[in-house]
């Protein structure tokens, strides 16, 4: 795995900013009912190396989602920033948020079983159902 280049984004009001290094040059789709609720549509992230640095983190708002996963917003704006399953190891970062998305690929759709028939994307992507990927997701890490 090649090292990523660092990434900036922000939310539509600007008083939230951050610089992540993405795990891998990939965005992830999610189809959960939560995700398109709190999304308006597919919750598209890109997985963070580890934590981003934050400039006005005191403008965020959590909300814990579920027994597992929280969801990070700008309370002035209500941009949606970030999402993390600290259980699974997982920190995500809105792709919708980040200033350049150039060199990323759509790779993997989750919770495919859950997606609605009124989209569909056209490149080829790995998917997974709801209990295949929390499956995976709480599968202890391989040992190398």
């Amino acid at each position: 795995m090649s090292q990523q280049a660092e990434r900036s984004g922000r939310c539509l009001c600007g008083r939230v900013t951050y610089l992540f290094r993405p795990a891998e040059p990939e965005v992830d789709a999610c189809h959960c009912g939560m995700c398109r609720r709190w999304s308006g549509g597919p919750g598209l992230s890109v997985k963070a190396a580890g934590p981003p640095k934050i400039v006005g983190a005191e403008h965020l708002s959590i909300y814990k989602s579920s027994e597992w996963g929280e969801r990070q917003f700008c309370r002035n704006c209500g941009s949606h920033l970030f999402y993390s399953a600290p259980s699974f190891g997982y920190f995500g970062v809105s792709a919708g948020s980040m200033d350049d998305l150039d060199g990323l690929s759509l790779t993997t759709e989750i919770f495919i079983d859950c997606k609605p028939d009124l989209y569909a994307f056209s490149n080829q992507t790995r998917k997974l159902t709801e209990a295949e990927f929390l499956a995976m997701a709480s599968a202890p890490p391989e040992q190398e």
